[in-house]
């Protein structure tokens, strides 16, 4: 049964993805940025979703716009800007693993904040550089706070360290986020960084049973995934698969998740929905639903692996 009855709401960063391969040869850009790839990968899987960012009317901002509309993402007015389109460059590996650097804007307009206040919301999603880099990070922790007596809330913080400067400029801030939202998704990488010689499976731990989120997982790429939540732990497998790149496979995982959540009840409307992700991560709950969402979760990855680009599954794609 699907409850959400408003859209989910994205807010960060839209970019061009500009892919040069292990032997230095450049290919084309494509359309990326880990909150619109989050968008996208909601609107394939079915659910109405908006998202509030920052494009350009130029060549990238274009092709970006035709993809997310074409994916069924609805962009917040004051999204479309005169400026440059931000880029990432995904330098690949032997492997096909991406490290990223970045030409990078950001901020939202006036008339997208005011908008992002102006319409419904049943679940709102942020995270990575728009949720980090100054100036408009701190409009992106004032809408989490806004949403927050309204929606259920998620938040991935995908870090980029080369973009942020020390850790320990970014852990209040990212404390805050995790303390707003309702479900985290981080990946091993991130509390490696964030939190140097700590053991990563300790902080989400943490997260999990300090009163904030009902529920952390914790991705660490060809070793699956762990979740925490107050009264338990659950680890999924990733499916083996030949790896064309893996642009986007995080962001296809938190997708992925959200959706069956929402699907599931246990995202939507506040606080009906908070009470229900609540209900069913407390002792006796109904760890198959989390187990599902998370199997479900693994799987849009590992497909997303298979794809050249950020190219997350839709509904026909994982039989649903």
């Amino acid at each position: 049964m699907t409850f959400t009855a408003a859209p989910a709401l994205v807010v960060g960063e839209a970019l061009a993805d500009v892919v040069v391969d292990a032997a230095g040869g450049v290919g084309r850009a494509l359309p990326g940025g880990s909150p619109a790839n989050v968008a996208l990968g909601l609107g394939r899987l079915g659910h109405p979703v908006r998202l509030a960012t920052r494009v350009g009317r130029d060549a990238h901002g274009g092709r970006l716009r035709r993809h997310l509309r074409e994916g069924g993402v609805l962009l917040i007015p004051g999204s479309v800007t005169g400026e440059a389109t931000s880029t990432a460059t995904a330098t690949l590996d032997a492997s096909g693993a991406a490290g990223y650097t970045f030409d990078i804007s950001w901020s939202l307009t006036a008339e997208a904040a005011a908008a992002v206040r102006s319409g419904p919301v049943a679940h709102l999603h942020t995270g990575s550089i728009a949720a980090a880099l100054p100036p408009g990070a701190d409009t992106v922790l004032a809408a989490v706070r806004w949403a927050a007596p309204r929606a259920t809330v998620s938040y991935d913080p995908n870090l980029r360290p080369d973009l942020l400067g020390p850790a320990e400029g970014q852990r209040e801030r990212v404390e805050a986020l995790v303390a707003a939202s309702d479900v985290v998704k981080a990946s091993d990488e991130d509390l490696a960084w964030l939190y140097p010689g700590a053991d990563p499976d300790a902080t989400a731990r943490h997260w999990a049973t300090g009163g904030g989120p009902s529920l952390v997982v914790v991705t660490r790429g060809a070793r699956g995934a762990r979740a925490w939540w107050r009264s338990g732990t659950l680890e999924v497998p990733a499916p083996r698969v030949t790896v064309a790149d893996t642009i986007g496979a995080g962001d296809a995982f938190t997708s992925a998740l959200i959706s069956a959540l929402l699907d599931a009840g246990l995202l939507g409307p506040a606080p009906e929905s908070r009470a229900r992700l609540r209900e069913a991560t407390a002792p006796g709950g109904l760890p198959p639903v989390l187990g599902g969402a998370l199997t479900l979760a693994a799987r849009a990855a590992a497909l997303t692996c298979t794809r050249t680009g950020a190219d997350p599954p839709g509904r026909a794609d994982l039989a649903l």
